[in-house]
């Protein structure tokens, strides 16, 4: 489908930039799996973090009805406008995926991301899109292998990206691949991961900032009890944080990385209950 990615960047003179974490996805099975596990509709908009060289642009766009490919090194521009000069439903975005307003670009629009992004930044990618006023339909993102096996932890090996991932939607691994997909090979194993955002939550979650200043106020201390994590993080008396876990029925000695969602839920809504009464 197209040529591999040493070549057109070559023929830029564009070499890769470490410090944006740049290795360029070129192996068709990789990136076929990707689109597979995105599964964009002919009605769909698709918004791709990471345009690159193109390649997973390419063909995403044979199955979408519109892309909005988001790329942040302007040296790929006269590459990519070459390459998609004729692609009538692609829209090059040059710009920082974490200054970019999702919603406003795809506007009344439903969407799906697909981001191929460098690793350094899942996490921030992953809270910008979740976050946003208008959260994608479904997600499919490459990232490190041991940050995606975090991101689907159960309690007992939960952390703060897991608990918000896992707020807003179901995080599932599709799939396992070594460095030689990409060019320049990266030192890691990386991984494809599918979200699907909850149009409504299984069980009854509080509101997104307060819930979120509980939960890291519980991350604040690392290795630490809940009651002294919580404590500190909310800057509140031990009494009180006593009282707030009874209510939530959450043993104090317990670690923050061993909370379900529904505890962190119970938690909030004791906080709530707190400040409310205050």
């Amino acid at each position: 489908m197209s040529h591999s990615p040493k070549t057109l960047l070559d023929s830029y003179n564009i070499v890769p930039k470490k410090s944006l974490g740049q290795n360029f996805m070129h192996d068709p099975n990789a990136l076929e799996k990707i689109v597979a596990s995105a599964a964009p509709q002919s009605s769909e908009t698709v918004v791709e973090v990471g345009a690159g060289a193109g390649a997973l642009t390419e063909r995403l766009a044979v199955a979408a009805r519109q892309v909005f490919s988001i790329e942040i090194d302007q040296r790929l521009r006269p590459l990519l406008e070459a390459r998609f000069d004729d692609a009538d439903n692609v829209y090059l975005v040059f710009n920082d995926i974490l200054k970019t307003d999702i919603a406003a670009l795809v506007g009344a629009e439903d969407y799906i991301v697909v981001a191929n992004a460098p690793y350094y930044i899942s996490s921030a990618i992953l809270w910008h899109l979740l976050e946003s006023p208008k959260p994608p339909r479904r997600m499919v993102m490459t990232m490190q292998y041991e940050v995606a096996e975090r991101i689907i932890g159960a309690p007992g090996a939960m952390n703060l990206l897991s608990i918000a991932v896992q707020y807003y939607g179901i995080p599932r691994i599709v799939s396992r691949y070594g460095p030689a997909v990409f060019w320049p090979r990266p030192n890691i194993d990386s991984a494809i991961v599918h979200i699907k955002t909850y149009k409504r939550p299984p069980l009854p979650l509080p509101p997104a900032n307060l819930f979120f200043r509980v939960v890291k106020a519980g991350f604040s201390m690392k290795r630490k009890q809940l009651k002294n994590a919580l404590a500190g993080g909310l800057r509140v008396k031990a009494s009180l944080v006593r009282d707030l876990l009874q209510a939530a029925e959450i043993d104090p000695q317990r670690r923050a990385e061993t909370l379900s969602l529904a505890e962190w839920a119970r938690l909030t809504k004791a906080v709530e209950a707190a400040e409310t009464a205050l």
